[in-house]
């Protein structure tokens, strides 16, 4: 049994794609593809962009996905999972692997969660951070004392036990590192991301995103799909 797991908003790098774009005939007419559909040429922030542009919402989630699919795509008969997941991101990532949508469905409503989550970036400005060591429950605890505080700051994804990213303002999540290493935490390491994402800051892009999904078309996958 195969599984392949999609990664979300983070992972990308400077470079992203263009090997495959340079020798693969598929990726190259899908990338073009996308220019097409987004407006811009993503291709170019993604192949030989400066990390700050590619750490733009809205262009980091569109060339994450673009990786992520076109990459799987590309392997033609080896890409045959019984069960694909995604992380966040990756579960738009996922469903088009698994043929649940389209690639241009799929890239549309990518460019309406980022334009939205955008938007509401910049209107809640804030950012995300992995803490490292500490148990879920004092992650937990401490952010909620923070919060208490009047400033925004939530746990927002339990990876795995010991590790745990925290979301919200910046002056919240600023407080909450340093009380959770004056706890023990092993690492409070900041993101490369652009927003609070996953949590109360986002509600404005949440409802936005709804709409965009309630349009769109959705087929029977050919593999299981998991949200992570």
């Amino acid at each position: 049994m195969k599984a392949f797991v999609f990664p979300g908003q983070g992972s990308q790098f400077v470079g992203m794609g263009k090997d495959l774009y340079e020798s693969n005939a598929l990726a190259k007419e899908l990338f073009d593809k996308a220019d097409e559909i987004l407006g811009f040429k993503i291709t170019d922030i993604m192949f030989a962009g400066t990390d700050e542009q590619l750490k733009e919402t809205k262009v980091t989630q569109p060339a994450v996905f673009l990786h992520s699919v076109i990459s799987a795509l590309c392997l033609g008969d080896e890409f045959q999972p019984a069960m694909v997941a995604g992380h966040s991101l990756g579960e738009f990532s996922a469903l088009v692997a698994a043929g649940a949508l389209s690639f241009e469905d799929g890239l549309k409503l990518v460019a309406a969660r980022a334009n939205a989550m955008q938007k509401a970036c910049e209107q809640n400005p804030g950012t995300m951070a992995a803490i490292i060591g500490l148990p879920d429950e004092k992650v937990v605890e401490i952010c909620d004392s923070v919060s208490k505080g009047g400033k925004v700051v939530v746990a927002a994804n339990f990876n795995c036990p010991g590790q745990l990213v925290i979301s919200g303002s910046k002056e919240g999540i600023d407080e909450a590192c340093e009380l959770l290493k004056a706890a023990g935490a092993k690492r409070a390491l900041p993101l490369k991301v652009g927003g609070a994402f996953h949590s109360p800051l986002m509600q404005p892009a949440k409802d936005e995103l709804q709409a965009a999904i309630e349009a769109t078309a959705f087929n029977v996958p050919s593999a299981r799909s998991i949200r992570m």
